[in-house]
């Protein structure tokens, strides 16, 4: 069983940075994405990262130029390094890990609260 345990989230002025990150314990397949997605209230959840085992990265457009994803293999752990946050970055930040055996399978993090206001 995989576990995924996220830290880092909190309350920052707009226009601050913080830093999340995303440890996974248990089996997870060498082919395999490490992601962050979000979900705000009364929103559907949404991606905002992903990378690959081998660095490969995706972003949604919204965060493009202000946040990194960025993992550390030996340590199963992803970060998300998010800056120059805005008020509507406010959300759960959830972790995801999809570990490519077959069929795949998807595992979560248990949500990490970031909030932007002033």
């Amino acid at each position: 069983q995989v576990q995924l345990v996220e830290s880092g989230g909190g309350l920052v002025q707009p226009g601050g940075s913080l830093r999340l990150s995303c440890a996974a314990s248990g089996s997870i397949h060498s082919t395999n994405t490490m992601g962050w997605y979000r979900q705000a209230p009364g929103k559907q959840r949404e991606l905002v990262a992903v990378i690959t085992n081998s660095g490969g990265t995706t972003y949604a457009d919204f965060v493009k130029g202000r946040f990194t994803i960025s993992r550390d293999n030996a340590k199963n752990t992803v970060y998300l390094q998010m800056n120059s946050l805005k008020p509507e970055d406010t959300a759960v930040y959830l972790c995801n890990v999809v570990s490519y055996v077959s069929p795949p399978r998807y595992y979560w993090g248990q949500g990490t609260q970031v909030t932007v206001s002033s």
